[in-house]
């Protein structure tokens, strides 16, 4: 009689997690098979599971965590907070001055406001988009990401069945049952093409508040934008008085900055998250005091009532500014000479083993495709059954490895890891490479 198979602790969990959430989980980026892994505790770029396993963290909360896990000066920071406690009815002196540290790291911020998340900064920036400019439409690149809103949802993952012509991209609702009216109000166009983009902008001039911007899309490849398209795009928004929404939630990790700064350009606003927390949930919307304007209810632009409950609450605000002020110009030039290391080690890996794939990013962030030629929009990152089996190989590889991507094989580096932990990733690539050149 055989003795049956005994389950893990995160087996155990996630039974349990099933009959209390969809699929387990409350966000599907945790999903593995046969199940998610629980964590048990973080330090610095490493993370221990509840079976007692470490591996190093390359996915960082999805970009949000850029100087790791427990680190002491948040630590000591947010628990001398919590002592006087974590969100009030009025405002705090600390708000004040984390708005003006990172108004202080860019020269086209002039004015700024705290919200909750990434997807609450880009909703932000469009409702002030349409109230400033008197206009209901946006428009927004094919397969770009821009959080959990109906109108930035629009043909975010759009697919050989349903994106239509690649001049022409069609508006595909992520989420059934999307109202008509959402999806009507946003063009689509195709990424990095200036010529059929400002053709297609030009249909909508008199309709369109924004043009919403990610400057290095993760679904669209996480490869810089061409800045002869930036530029164009920038110059047709001041020609049309059409605002430009800057997406920088991942980006602004890239330059001092903001990505943005690289390409020597100031967006109208521009949304922010993720990093800017600390660890913790926040947003922020930050640009041309004119444009901010129609949020101030002294004024008499006010046209945007804007609130939210825990928009910039001492706690998220606190560890957000922590955070940046260690990440300085010195500490982002050595992650991203980190991130460049493990470039240049995964570019010699694919030429040694022969694998085909490329590498894309920048910054403190790279992604590897299994295609011979890096992306330049989304078309061409698009994953057909076999791409995707073989990512599938990849990522399962190097988690048995000890590390953690996101799981379209991207990295987001912190501020703990050292030389030490690239080379070890890069070896683990490699590893996976030849892999998958002996299976054919």
């Amino acid at each position: 009689m055989s003795t049956p198979t005994q389950l893990t602790r995160s087996a155990e969990l996630y039974e349990r997690a099933c009959k209390v959430l969809p699929g387990g989980v409350s966000r599907n980026a945790v999903l593995r098979d046969p199940h998610p892994l629980y964590v048990d505790h973080g330090e610095g770029c490493r993370i221990v599971d509840v079976e007692g396993v470490t591996r190093i963290d390359c996915a960082n909360n999805m970009a949000s965590l850029i100087h790791g896990h427990a680190d002491p000066d948040m630590v000591k920071a947010v628990g001398e907070q919590l002592t006087k406690g974590t969100a009030f009815n009025m405002g705090t002196e600390v708000e004040i001055e984390y708005a003006e540290y990172l108004l202080s790291r860019n020269p086209g911020f002039d004015q700024l406001r705290f919200v909750n998340s990434g997807t609450e900064a880009l909703m932000l920036a469009i409702k002030a988009s349409r109230a400033f400019t008197d206009r209901p439409m946006i428009a927004k690149a094919e397969g770009a990401y821009h959080g959990a809103y109906d109108y930035v949802e629009v043909s975010q993952t759009p697919n050989p069945n349903t994106w239509g012509d690649a001049d022409t991209p069609s508006r595909v609702p992520l989420v059934s049952g999307t109202p008509d009216s959402a999806i009507n109000d946003v063009l689509v166009f195709p990424y990095n093409n200036i010529e059929r983009s400002i053709e297609l902008l030009d249909q909508h001039a008199d309709k369109l508040a924004c043009v919403v911007l990610d400057l290095m899309p993760h679904r669209v490849g996480l490869n810089p934008a061409e800045p002869e398209f930036v530029h164009a795009i920038r110059d047709w928004t001041k020609a049309n008085g059409v605002m430009l929404v800057m997406d920088e939630v991942i980006t602004f990790r890239s330059t001092y900055e903001g990505l943005q700064g690289q390409y020597g350009i100031h967006a109208d606003l521009t949304a922010m998250g993720k990093m800017i927390g600390g660890g913790f949930p926040i947003g922020a919307v930050a640009g041309n005091a004119e444009v901010m304007d129609v949020l101030n209810p002294k004024s008499s632009r006010y046209l945007f009532p804007h609130s939210g409950t825990f928009s910039a609450n001492p706690i998220s605000i606190i560890a957000g500014m922590v955070a940046m002020k260690k990440f300085d110009r010195p500490a982002i030039e050595r992650l991203n000479g980190l991130a460049q290391r493990a470039v240049n080690g995964i570019n010699n890996a694919i030429n040694e083993t022969g694998v085909v794939a490329s590498v894309t990013g920048t910054g403190s962030m790279f992604r590897v495709h299994l295609k011979a030629k890096a992306p330049t929009n989304y078309r061409e990152a698009y994953l057909g059954p076999d791409e995707s089996g073989k990512l599938k190989f990849l990522l399962d590889h190097m988690f048995d490895e000890g590390f953690v991507l996101i799981n379209t094989c991207s990295a987001t580096l912190s501020t703990p890891m050292g030389e030490s932990e690239i080379d070890e990733l890069v070896a683990a690539y490699k590893r996976g490479f030849e892999k998958l050149v002996a299976m054919g």
